[in-house]
């Protein structure tokens, strides 16, 4: 088991080095002779392997490291074994004097191991580093869904709402954060979603709007109307407008190609893609 650990004197700062704000150390100052230090023994290998990707059980041994443990013993207040100390981002964070329950430990460290809005909003992250948005969206989604207060979860979702051109979303989750949350970051979203705005309504957009209307028959003029609207975000009045041509004829130039490309575009589960999908099939058979 990788993250069980028996403390030496000469592995101690190793040990310690391991603890960040992602990961902690449940240093378990313990006597082999005591039951009780063998009952919570078997408890911590139990959370070892519950925990693995977060969590390192160390294991002091206060007989066989008699000097050591009277050093961090000292230092710490030690009064009892068996003793757990949980360390994070290399500081003692919380103590538990004496024999405890499994759910005494459990309930310790989940206040400092990541929650799982915390997991998936650094998976929303990675995911946007790596331009991969659909799965940004879904992680940022999930994080939101299970913490909507989080305000940087918030701006990272709209961050990567403005990049996927759903750009009422994202204002929508800018107006909640608070007058104190709003950093360099907030600043950054924000004038972001504002250049995403004004590109919605290009001066291309609105000239083959124009032909479109003119000439309602004209299905070529349709089609560039819907790339151009695709392109500055406004994915559903693309779609609707490519639709308006497959209806008119199904096998018309790319139209049924570049209607497909937009959905497939879209993120997992997106309502949108789910209508417009079946608005196909309605025409297919």
């Amino acid at each position: 088991m990788t993250n069980k650990i028996q403390v030496t004197a000469e592995n101690i700062q190793q040990v310690l080095g391991q603890t960040s704000e992602e990961n902690i150390v449940a240093l378990s100052f313990f006597s082999a002779q005591s039951p009780e230090c063998q009952d919570q023994a078997r408890i911590l290998d139990g959370l070892a392997q519950q925990y693995q990707q977060n969590l390192v059980v160390a294991m002091l041994d206060c007989d066989q490291q008699q000097a050591l443990a009277a050093q961090l013993a000292q230092q710490i207040g030690l009064q009892a074994l068996p003793t757990l100390v949980i360390l994070k981002g290399g500081a003692p964070v919380d103590m538990l004097p004496g024999p405890q329950s499994e759910q005494k430990i459990k309930e310790a460290l989940q206040k400092h191991l990541p929650q799982p809005q915390d997991a998936l909003l650094q998976q929303a992250k990675e995911a946007l580093a790596a331009e991969n948005l659909n799965e940004a969206f879904k992680y940022a989604k999930q994080a939101y869904e299970i913490d909507a207060t989080n305000s940087r979860i918030k701006l990272v979702l709209a961050d990567i709402c403005i990049q996927i051109h759903r750009l009422e979303d994202a204002k929508a989750l800018i107006e909640t954060i608070a007058l104190a949350e709003q950093d360099a970051y907030f600043n950054n979203i924000k004038a972001k979603l504002e250049l995403a705005e004004q590109a919605q309504d290009s001066p291309e957009i609105r000239a083959l709007q124009q032909a479109v209307e003119q000439d309602p028959t004209n299905l070529e003029n349709k089609v560039k109307l819907s790339v151009a609207l695709n392109e500055a975000g406004r994915k559903e009045e693309a779609l609707e407008t490519l639709f308006a041509v497959l209806a008119k004829d199904l096998n018309f130039g790319e139209a049924k190609k570049f209607y497909l490309d937009i959905i497939a575009t879209l993120p997992e589960g997106d309502a949108v893609a789910a209508t417009y999908r079946r608005k196909l099939y309605s025409i297919l058979y």
